[in-house]
């Protein structure tokens, strides 16, 4: 399946995109996608409905975060070789963690806003991964037994904030606007294997980022176990999981985002992203 939610911000109703790729509404059986919805009895009941039995989502909605209410998102950083090449830092021995503060959720085609004084705005096409069902100290074998589904993810980046301030990297990765997610949770059985899947990112119609997933240096199953070693991951907890090489901060010289600057990205199996950058209506 892929699950969407569509309709003005705040104000988002579920729904699913059919065989043929027309957005259905599903928000007269089920309230939202979010922490009650995520688990493995509610998606099977989902898998049941036939789609054509659903009115159509109007032309033109807006789509909406893939996943509402979610309480944490907790990034994995670095797990890429040749992005930790291209940031100049030596590949890591264990999973980078960092936050990015939830407020920073965005649709897939909402505008990015840069920070008032911000000079160093980035991107990052990464794989998402979408907790189902509460997840403490799960073995790597039984880790995917947990994951709702997988979604496309931008972790846009202040790099200045991120890395020139003293403190932490989620400075750098909070702002709003800052983690579009979508445009639809897709389910593991739809997916297939989390490990092969293509993502690419450009800016402005330039290429900047070309990756797949089988590069990660921490796959889907080992960081879901690794995190609930250290915490209880959460229904609707999101995972974006690094980024393949090709970010602004890694060109020579850095190539940083602009108002009007226009970024579009997507993954096998994951829907396509649209953005624009603007100044941020804090100004």
């Amino acid at each position: 399946m892929k699950l969407i939610r569509h309709g003005r911000p705040g104000a988002e109703q579920p729904g699913l995109i059919d065989a043929s790729g027309t957005p259905r509404d599903l928000s007269g059986l089920v309230a939202d996608f979010g922490p009650a919805t995520l688990g493995p009895d509610s998606m099977a009941r989902l898998a049941a409905i036939d789609p054509l039995t659903l009115p159509p989502v109007p032309s033109g909605t807006r789509l909406g975060p893939c996943v509402g209410q979610v309480g944490n998102v907790v990034a994995i950083g670095l797990n890429y070789a040749d992005h930790a090449a291209e940031a100049g830092l030596k590949a890591p021995g264990q999973p980078i963690v960092f936050n990015k503060h939830s407020g920073a959720i965005s649709g897939p085609h909402d505008d990015i806003w840069l920070p008032p004084g911000a000079t160093q705005l980035d991107w990052e096409v990464e794989l998402g991964i979408v907790i189902g069902q509460r997840t403490f100290h799960v073995s790597e074998d039984q880790a995917l037994r947990h994951v709702a589904g997988f979604c496309l993810v931008n972790d846009v980046s202040e790099r200045a904030y991120q890395m020139a301030y003293e403190g932490q990297w989620v400075k750098g990765k909070s702002y709003p606007t800052h983690c579009p997610i979508g445009p639809w949770l897709v389910t593991p059985d739809e997916l297939g294997d989390p490990q092969d899947v293509d993502l690419w990112l450009d800016v402005n119609g330039q290429r900047r980022q070309t990756g797949n997933t089988r590069t990660m240096i921490f796959g889907v199953a080992h960081i879901v176990s690794y995190l609930s070693r250290f915490m209880v991951l959460q229904p609707g907890d999101v995972i974006p999981t690094g980024t393949p090489p090709g970010v602004g901060m890694g060109h020579k010289p850095p190539l940083y985002l602009k108002p009007g600057d226009v970024v579009t990205l997507g993954g096998r199996g994951l829907g396509e992203q649209r953005q624009v950058v603007v100044d941020s209506p804090a100004r």
